[in-house]
Parts: structure tokens; C-alpha cells; sequence
């Protein structure tokens, strides 16, 4: 039963974490691969609309899934494109892939010269990807310190607490010392602690992931 319910909890905090972060570590990691396919085919000669429904067609992850949504609206006659690339802006859940569909949304409204900046987009994101990295580096450098401290020292301290009643044989009366069964259900309750802990701490480093 306890087993069950720890994996109970266990699930939920993964399906949470990844619910609310996997589609914006997704758009990280895809957005400026997507940038420099649609750069290489633009210039070549192929238009918006056929670089789109070339990206559809799968490898970019979240972003060939809302590509091949929107090309599917566009076809059945009920939206326009225009339409379609400002509803997905609301969508994006990060600002380089807003930026991407900007670009593509003034293309479509302005006739800019939407290869010019993609080049200088794909060139800045980059830069940040760099900056991102950096940081990204700086941050797990304190995880191993906390998960040895948290995987190792925690259950240590507990298993002395868990066998002090037993260390201490019948001076446990002079200390008042609570029944075992307590000092169990304490104990099994910081080792459930102890692995929720671990659990976060890797969850949110992998949310943290600036995405390559």
C-alpha cells in the first residue's frame, strides 16, 4: 500500500512538471533548427506555404505538429493563414518561436523580406542559446551537493533516529522517547520526503534544460 502510494505521488509531480514544461522546452530545443530549415528553403525559391507544410511533415517536434495543424485549417478553407499564424502566437510558449511566427505573420500581411530575417533571428537566438548554456551550467553545479546531502545524509540521520530507541536500550524512558511504531511511521515518512526532494530537484533542473 505504501509502495503504491509512493508511486502515486511520484507520477503526479512527473506529470505535472513535464505538463507544464515539456511543450516550452520542446519550442527551445526545435525553434532554431526550424529557423535554419526555413531559411535554407526560402532561399532557394520555395514559398512560405510550401516551407511550412515542409516543416509539417515531422523532425521539429511541437513545432511540425502546430505547422501541420495550421496548414490542415488553411486547407479546409476555413482560415487563412493570416488568421491561423495569430492564433498560434497566442499558442507559443516561448518568445523565439512567437518571434518565428511574427516574422511569418508580417510576411504574409507586409511582403517583408522575411529571409533577411530569419538569418538575423537564427544569429541573436544563438547568441542567446550561448547565454543560456552558460547559466544553464552554472545552475546544475549545485546539484550534486544537494543530492548528496538530501540522497545520503538525510536517510543516514533517520536511520539513527529509527534505531536510537534501541542504542539507548532502557535509558529511552529517562529521554521520553516515543513508542517505535512512531518513531517508525517518522522515519518512513522522511524517507518519503527524501525521495520527493530528489525527485524535484532533477525534475526541475530537466525543466531548466535550455534545450540543444
Amino acid at each position: 500500500m505504501k509502495g503504491q502510494l509512493r508511486n502515486s505521488i511520484l507520477n503526479s509531480l512527473k506529470t505535472s512538471f513535464e505538463g507544464e514544461g515539456m511543450r516550452k522546452l520542446d519550442e527551445k530545443r526545435e525553434v532554431l533548427y526550424v529557423i535554419r530549415a526555413m531559411d535554407v528553403l526560402m532561399s532557394s525559391g520555395i514559398g512560405l506555404e510550401a516551407t511550412i507544410h515542409s516543416i509539417s511533415q515531422g523532425g521539429y517536434g511541437i513545432i511540425s505538429e502546430d505547422f501541420k495543424e495550421m496548414m490542415d485549417k488553411v486547407r479546409s478553407g476555413g482560415r487563412t493563414l493570416e488568421k491561423e499564424l495569430k492564433s498560434m502566437m497566442k499558442k507559443a510558449e516561448t518568445e523565439g518561436y512567437r518571434r518565428l511566427l511574427n516574422i511569418m505573420h508580417m510576411n504574409v500581411t507586409q511582403n517583408t523580406d522575411i529571409i533577411d530575417t530569419l538569418k538575423k533571428q537564427g544569429s541573436r537566438m544563438e547568441e542567446e542559446r550561448t547565454e543560456d548554456v552558460k547559466k544553464y551550467i552554472e545552475d546544475l553545479s549545485g546539484v550534486p551537493e544537494s543530492l548528496l546531502s538530501i540522497g545520503m545524509i538525510g536517510p543516514i540521520i533517520l536511520a539513527v533516529f529509527g534505531l536510537f530507541p534501541q542504542l539507548v536500550g532502557d535509558m529511552g524512558s529517562f529521554f521520553g522517547m516515543p513508542e517505535q511504531s512512531t518513531i517508525n511511521m517518522i522515519v518512513n515518512a522522511g524517507l518519503m520526503l527524501t525521495i520527493l526532494a530528489m525527485v524535484m530537484i532533477g525534475l526541475k533542473t530537466h525543466t531548466k534544460d535550455p534545450g540543444l
